[in-house]
C-alpha cells in the first residue's frame, strides 16, 4: 500500500482572520457550538490545550446513538498549526472502536494548518492512519468518499458559524 493513498485531504477557504479560525478550532467554547457532522447533536466537551492535553467530546447522531471522540494534542503552533492524534472513545475517556465499523484505524493522525491569503483564512486537514493495522489502512482508504461527505458537513457548520463570530467582532 502506498503511503500517500492513505492520506486524506480536504482544504476550505473561510473569510475570517486566521487567527479567528485557529481559535475556533483550539477553544471548547468554539468548537462547542460547531464541530460535529451535520445533523449531529454535540453534547459538550472539554479541553486541556497543551502538548499532551485532550479535547474529550460527545456527539449523538440524528438515529440517538451517543459518540465520544477525544483528541490528544502533538504539536500546537498558534495561530498557523495544529496536530493531533484522534481516536473514538467512551464517555470516560477511553480509546474504543468506531462504534459502526470496527476495522476503522484506533487512531488517527490529523495534522490543520491555517494560512493568511488576504483577509481569508486556508484551512488544510491531512489526516492519516496512525499506528495501524493494515485491515485499518485499508478501511480508512475505503472510507474517503464517507470523509469527504462528513469533512464537508463539518467545515459547512464552521463556515457559518465563523461567518456569525466575524460579525459579531466588527
Amino acid at each position: 500500500m502506498n503511503p500517500m493513498d492513505e492520506e486524506f485531504v480536504i482544504s476550505r477557504v473561510f473569510a475570517a482572520p486566521r487567527e479567528l479560525v485557529f481559535d475556533v478550532w483550539t477553544q471548547e467554547q468554539h468548537l462547542s457550538k460547531w464541530f460535529a457532522p451535520k445533523g449531529f447533536e454535540i453534547l459538550g466537551g472539554s479541553l486541556d490545550l497543551r502538548v499532551g492535553g485532550t479535547y474529550h467530546y460527545g456527539l449523538r447522531s440524528p438515529e440517538g446513538q451517543e459518540m465520544w471522540g477525544i483528541w490528544t494534542f502533538r504539536e500546537i503552533k498558534r495561530p498557523e498549526k495544529l496536530v493531533v492524534v484522534t481516536s473514538f472513545s467512551d464517555r470516560n475517556r477511553g480509546i474504543t472502536v468506531h462504534p459502526g465499523n470496527s476495522h476503522w484505524p484506533r487512531q488517527t493522525l490529523s495534522t490543520t494548518t491555517f494560512e493568511t491569503q488576504g483577509d481569508r483564512t486556508l484551512m488544510t486537514l491531512r489526516w492519516k492512519p496512525y499506528e495501524a493495522t493494515e485491515i485499518e489502512r485499508k478501511t480508512f482508504i475505503e472510507g474517503k468518499a464517507s470523509m469527504e461527505q462528513g469533512w464537508g458537513g463539518t467545515l459547512e457548520l464552521l463556515e457559518a458559524y465563523l461567518a456569525r463570530a466575524v460579525k459579531e467582532r466588527a
